[in-house]
């Protein structure tokens, strides 16, 4: 298995996005928070439908696409992280370190800190 670091990731992400031509104007942060939180909303959208959590398909190609689209919760779950790197690859954060310094920290937590409920 190739192994590639998040920040690798998060680099590639954003040079896509720019390169697609999604920062040729700047978008604020609100509409970047917007746009993950909307891609969370598509996977919900497929788990009332009836999909399965884990059931992938591709939508049928056309003659305008030279590959078929990945369709499904994980397909939506890999839109939020891919939303997320784009993201921090606009803003400068080393998400690598974030992520390591919140589960460090979380791992001190009590055992259902907070007692929240959904």
């Amino acid at each position: 298995m190739k192994v590639v670091g998040i920040n690798k990731l998060v680099k590639a992400a954003h040079e896509n996005a720019v390169s697609k031509g999604w920062w040729d104007e700047d978008r604020s942060f609100g509409e970047i928070i917007a746009l993950i939180h909307s891609e969370a909303s598509e996977a919900l959208e497929d788990y009332r439908n009836g999909r399965a959590i884990n059931d992938m398909w591709l939508e049928p190609e056309d003659e305008t696409m030279m590959y078929a689209k990945p369709c499904g919760i994980p397909s939506e779950l890999a839109d939020i992280v891919i939303r997320v790197f784009d993201a921090c690859g606009r803003y400068g954060i080393d998400l690598e370190r974030a992520i390591t310094k919140k589960m460090a920290y979380n791992a001190t937590r009590p055992q259902k800190h907070g007692g929240k409920v959904i």
